[in-house]
């Protein structure tokens, strides 16, 4: 079995990004010389009320809300050689399979769908989500996060916790990130013990 270094290696820095919610087409860069700084993990502020949107969301797809009967030592996940392979695989297709749409109506218009067929910034995050879930990924690992970009649009990414990090699966770029190189200010996020409660974010802070 390989080691984990060795897969996350294949992780790519920061890509140039413009234009709100689109997404990149570049390939992954590796990231060998980062490893021992980077990825550390986002601390939790106080509990915050979640996105207007994400009720609604949990309205319409209830079981992508449900916490977890068990949690089993609540932390993050092992990444394995075949969940790096997961996180890899959905990132692209993801990314590839929904056409980019902008929001024109503001937050009158955040629906949050999973698998539409174009749509914007939540709706691949919420895909990935939803897509990882399927394949056996523990809900306390998969955290919603909503962020602001370097340009002040509020932006939402899918933080996965790992045993070697928060990783960052964004459609702004295909690289899978770690959160401390994804240029963002961090606002609020998903809590592992129940996905229903949000909490506010030390930005850059682990």
């Amino acid at each position: 079995m390989k080691s984990a270094t060795r897969w996350i290696a294949a992780l790519g820095v920061a890509a140039a990004v413009a234009g709100g919610c689109q997404p990149a087409n570049a390939g992954f860069v590796g990231l060998p010389s980062m490893l021992g700084t980077a990825l550390k993990r986002i601390a939790f502020g106080n509990y915050t009320l979640p996105p207007m949107a994400f009720t609604q969301f949990c309205l319409r797809y209830s079981d992508q809300c449900k916490p977890e009967r068990v949690i089993f030592r609540g932390g993050p996940v092992r990444l394995t050689e075949q969940r790096w392979d997961d996180l890899r695989d959905v990132n692209k297709t993801v990314n590839a399979a929904i056409s980019p749409e902008a929001n024109t109506e503001g937050l009158a218009g955040e629906k949050w769908l999973i698998k539409p067929a174009s749509g914007d910034c939540n709706d691949y995050a919420v895909t990935k989500r939803s897509e990882l879930l399927k394949r056996g990924w523990p809900a306390r690992t998969l955290l919603l996060s909503e962020v602001v970009t370097t340009w002040g649009e509020h932006h939402l990414v899918l933080v996965v916790r790992t045993s070697v990090g928060d990783l960052v699966l964004d459609n702004l770029t295909p690289q899978i990130r770690p959160w401390s190189r994804a240029p963002y200010r961090w606002v609020r996020m998903q809590t592992a013990k129940n996905p229903n409660y949000w909490a506010s974010l030390d930005s850059r802070k682990a």
